[in-house]
């Protein structure tokens, strides 16, 4: 597949932090897209360039690596600052122009455009897909692995070898709030769940506790057959996807 061609950026946290960024551009001003990556992901990793070309026929896309990943510098904190690397994305999406921003993320990028969207607001619409609901949710086996990765020694070396993240030694303090409170605090942003219901990772409660907790406009899609993040998403998903946030604006 030939990608559409992507302009790299480099942008600057609140905190400090550089964020590895691309725009790829659509030709009108009136949408940008931002893509935010699951945990150990990359806008430079084959999986989301696909779902960045394909979003780029509806929008402008801003696509970025959190901190302590890829290119970017800092350390991940699974979560919590990386609010701050999301804001810094939309605030570069606004000031390339674009008059209607609405973010995109997957898993841990999904919790983090959830929190983002009601710490920060600035954001036209969120979709959240693979999302979890709380944190420490350990009832399958990839998240027992991920919680290996994050909480011990030998598990964030081999993270920094293997998927070139760089994780945050400790334990968060304070906790930072869960997706599910989130979620309740982001209207009248409108927000579409989507997750699998093969989803390897996070169960079928995890969606349901999002949007049960989540005022209108709200949307879930149960995908039959999907399974989890940027590496299941089809590009029939990605298009479903885009032609709702071009249908659907704030109230």
């Amino acid at each position: 597949m030939t990608f559409a061609p992507a302009f790299a950026a480099m942008l600057r946290t609140s905190d400090g932090v550089r964020i590895d960024a691309a725009h790829t551009p659509h030709g009108s001003l009136d949408l940008g897209i931002v893509i935010a990556h699951g945990f150990t992901g990359s806008w430079r990793a084959p999986c989301t360039r696909r779902i960045t070309h394909v979003m780029s026929r509806f929008g402008g896309v801003l696509s970025f690596d959190f901190r302590g990943h890829g290119r970017s510098t800092g350390e991940s904190t699974v979560g919590d600052l990386e609010v701050l690397d999301l804001d810094a994305a939309v605030k570069h999406a606004r000031s390339i122009g674009y008059r209607r921003v609405v973010t995109v993320g997957f898993s841990m990028g999904a919790a983090v455009a959830v929190r983002h969207a009601a710490l920060h607001r600035g954001v036209d619409g969120i979709v959240a897909v693979s999302a979890p609901a709380w944190w420490y949710y350990r009832g399958t086996k990839p998240m027992r692995q991920v919680h290996w990765a994050i909480e011990r020694p030998e598990g964030r070396l081999a993270a920094r070898w293997v998927k070139r993240t760089r994780i945050a030694s400790g334990r968060w303090d304070p906790v930072p709030l869960p997706p599910f409170e989130a979620a309740a605090l982001i209207t009248p942003t409108p927000l579409l769940i989507v997750h699998g219901d093969a989803d390897p990772f996070f169960p079928l409660d995890h969606p349901h506790e999002l949007y049960g907790n989540a005022r209108d406009p709200k949307e879930m899609w149960i995908v039959p057959g999907y399974g989890h993040a940027e590496a299941a998403a089809t590009p029939d998903l990605v298009r479903k996807i885009g032609s709702w946030i071009v249908r659907t604006k704030p109230v």
